[in-house]
């Protein structure tokens, strides 16, 4: 393979410290392909410094032009684009993004060759690389550092204050945690990531069954599938095909698990025709239990009431009042504590950049390599030379402004 790799600093704001090639794992991607160059933008903000770079060889330049392909994380500043190159990045445009309509276009004006992360999948339509188990993970530890704020129990760390995921476990497990229930939504690579923080915290997984029916002399989680808090309106047994095909069809059965549990941790994929998880009135119910709920899904206007608006790693928090609907206090009791970060990933930006960048080395890369014989880079290709492809056509009146 002879390209020429760019690596890109990040531009967005805030500073995302994430980066798609880590030092290690770009020295992999060379041993794969010897003929492979790569070259590394320089930046202050990236958790990887430049250093660890030039270390193993690799060259910092501002200067990227010479490059075939630019590789990022987040959304790319509009002004850095370079007219032509192919770029790989999560650029949030393929569910009509408003705020990402205007780079869409630039990207189109300059015949850019735009793929995008999330849309590298397999034939089975599976993700290939995601930094989902990362915003589990640090979703859950937010969970138990708002219930520690929030009654004066213990203290913890940030994740982004952690040098690795080691240390954010070792901090988990260090704190003495009472009989609380946990309850996680979910069961992806989200849920699976929050349940590891938990189980580093010493918190005994149970079964749905065993969750909503006993008390406990120990704290527990349990992870809860679609079959758990949903059921078919027609009275046929559910069927998680037809769910993902017809959700409308489907109302919750949610509610016991909102009179039973004390800390939440929304992982799931919601569709916005499936039904709602807790609706403004479930709040006001005497039976509702729930006092934190770290929404790692983060769906606005979706399926959970109290998350009015995404927080920030700068300023995680925020308290929803039932009363009123509107935000509160952080941690008075008589409101829920909310945490509802949008990128919680970058709070462990090294283990999240080293697993995203060796995902990238073993499956996105042969495929570049190889000519794409199973259609990975295509099925993640929106725009070729500026234009839509076919897979992406459905964006053309968004990409020509029209709406």
């Amino acid at each position: 393979m002879n390209y020429k790799i760019g690596v890109l600093k990040e531009t967005k704001n805030p500073p995302d410290r994430r980066v798609a090639l880590t030092p290690h794992a770009a020295m992999y991607l060379r041993q794969m392909f010897p003929n492979l160059q790569i070259f590394i933008q320089s930046s202050e903000n990236r958790a990887f410094k430049d250093s660890e770079y030039q270390s193993k060889g690799f060259i910092l330049t501002d200067d990227l032009s010479h490059c075939d392909i630019l590789l990022g994380i987040k959304e790319v500043a509009i002004n850095t684009l370079i007219p032509d190159k192919t770029y790989i990045f999560f650029s949030h445009t393929a569910k009509k993004q408003k705020h990402n309509q205007k780079l869409l276009q630039e990207c189109a004006r300059l015949g850019i060759t735009l793929k995008d992360h999330e849309y590298f999948t397999d034939k089975k339509n599976m993700r290939l690389v995601a930094f989902g188990k990362w915003a589990g993970i640090v979703g859950a530890y937010n969970a138990l550092i708002a219930y520690g704020k929030r009654t004066g129990l213990f203290e913890l760390k940030r994740a982004h204050q952690c040098f690795d995921v080691k240390e954010l476990f070792a901090n988990a497990a260090a704190i003495k945690i009472p009989n609380l229930k946990f309850l996680i939504t979910g069961g992806g690579r989200v849920a699976h990531g929050a349940l590891e923080t938990f189980s580093a915290a010493g918190i005994k997984e149970v079964t749905p069954e065993h969750f909503l029916l006993k008390e406990f002399l120990e704290p527990v989680v349990c992870r809860i599938d679609p079959w758990h808090y949903a059921r078919r309106k027609d009275g046929e047994p559910f069927d998680f095909n037809h769910f993902v095909k017809h959700p409308a069809e489907y109302e919750s059965t949610f509610k016991p698990y909102q009179q039973v549990t004390d800390v939440y941790v929304p992982c799931h994929f919601w569709d916005p025709a499936s039904p709602k998880f807790i609706t403004k009135e479930d709040y006001l119910d005497p039976a509702f239990r729930i006092k934190v709920i770290a929404d790692v899904s983060c769906d606005l206007d979706g399926p959970i009431a109290s998350t009015l608006r995404a927080s920030t790693i700068a300023a995680p928090f925020y308290g929803y009042d039932p009363r009123t609907g509107q935000e509160g206090d952080s941690f008075s009791e008589k409101n829920i504590t909310v945490t509802a970060i949008d990128n919680l990933p970058g709070e462990l930006p090294r283990d999240a950049s080293e697993d995203f960048s060796l995902a990238l080395a073993n499956n996105i890369f042969p495929a570049i390599a190889s000519g794409d014989p199973d259609g990975v880079i295509e099925r993640a290709t929106i725009l070729k030379k500026g234009k839509l492809t076919r897979k992406f056509s459905y964006l053309k009146d968004f990409l020509e402004g029209k709406e």
